[in-house]
């Protein structure tokens, strides 16, 4: 992991916090570089992704506000109140799909050190919203876990939702950090979502990103040890031997996860607005991905609704003896 990191930029606020110094600590051979706000190096105009994703900064900054938002339309699961949080803007894996590259002219890491205004912020939340369901998503705009032994934000969160059994925590990753989900540590309202894809596809997608069966693996230690587990296929991956290659998936995730250990799946098609699409396919023109035929409809690209509605509906038969209908859920930008 250290070796990721060249250059640290840190607001002369937090330089001190003692956060910042523990982080600071853990990158003992970086150049660190003292700075007003984080956006003034994550917002440089004329900045390039790719190339920077080759050799990110890790910027370390204080967030002011907006520290809790509602969930994105077809991100949320059954709660009528989804909301979610980023103590981090970017990701140490490089999906050539993520939404992020075309989203973030910058590919550095921005980590927000004060998590306790987060934390301030969730009880808030929750007070006012006293009573009705509650989930909140962590793992938006970066993935939950694959910077924990870094951050430690997980290991500080969960505590504070052990409080609230009622409210929901999604921790949404492809990582296998798993070292703060001891069974030391188990809250039965917190899950821990697996983003996943046939191990085919991810070879050639999920850049850096763990394989595909070691993070089953994974999620099969975890279930062991009680922690509720979400899947999600999102996005699904067209591919010509797509029924194939997904089935080949499932089965092996129904051999190795008890189905009771299942919180709940979502699946979702991939889709992108028009503007973030013409931006990932400017960065990556190569890419096979985007050489299938995309249909644009209402401001965005997608496969089509023939196509997302076979792959929809293959897989909730695929998974209808595996867990009850009411833990399948559809998330869908609609158009």
């Amino acid at each position: 992991m250290q070796k990721l990191i060249d250059t640290i930029f840190i607001e002369g606020e937090i330089l001190n916090h003692p956060r910042t110094q523990l982080i600071k600590s853990k990158f003992p051979k970086s150049h660190i570089i003292e700075i007003d706000r984080y956006q003034e190096i994550f917002n440089k105009r004329s900045q390039n992704f790719r190339i920077q994703k080759l050799n990110p900064a890790l910027i370390l900054g204080k967030k002011h506000d907006n520290f809790i938002l509602p969930a994105p339309a077809g991100f949320g699961l059954a709660s009528k109140n989804n909301f979610y949080f980023s103590h981090m803007y970017n990701c140490i894996y490089d999906c050539r799909y993520c939404f992020l590259q075309g989203m973030y002219s910058s590919a550095n890491y921005v980590l927000f050190v004060n998590y306790e205004d987060f934390f301030d912020e969730i009880e808030r939340t929750i007070d006012l919203y006293h009573g009705k369901d509650i989930t909140f998503f962590s793992g938006y705009d970066c993935d939950s876990l694959a910077f924990e032994k870094i951050t430690g934000f997980a290991k500080n969160a969960i505590p504070l939702f052990k409080k609230y059994p009622e409210v929901e925590l999604e921790l949404r990753t492809k990582s296998i950090q798993s070292d703060s989900l001891t069974s030391k540590y188990v809250a039965s309202n917190c899950i821990v979502a697996f983003s996943l894809m046939p191990g085919e596809l991810a070879e050639k997608l999920d850049n850096k990103a763990p394989s595909v069966r070691r993070r089953i693996d994974n999620i099969k230690r975890l279930a062991e040890i009680g922690w509720p587990i979400g899947l999600r296929f999102d996005p699904l991956i067209y591919s010509e031997n797509w029924k194939q290659l997904y089935g080949g998936l499932l089965n092996e995730i129904k051999s190795s996860v008890p189905s009771e250990a299942i919180h709940s799946i979502s699946h979702g098609p991939l889709r992108y607005p028009k503007k973030m699409y013409n931006e990932i396919t400017k960065l990556y023109p190569e890419e096979l991905l985007f050489s299938i035929p995309m249909s644009e409809s209402n401001g965005y690209v997608h496969y089509g609704v023939d196509i997302e509605s076979q792959m929809a509906e293959f897989l909730f038969k695929a998974l209808k003896n595996y867990v009850d209908d009411d833990k399948l859920f559809q998330c869908v930008t609609q158009d």
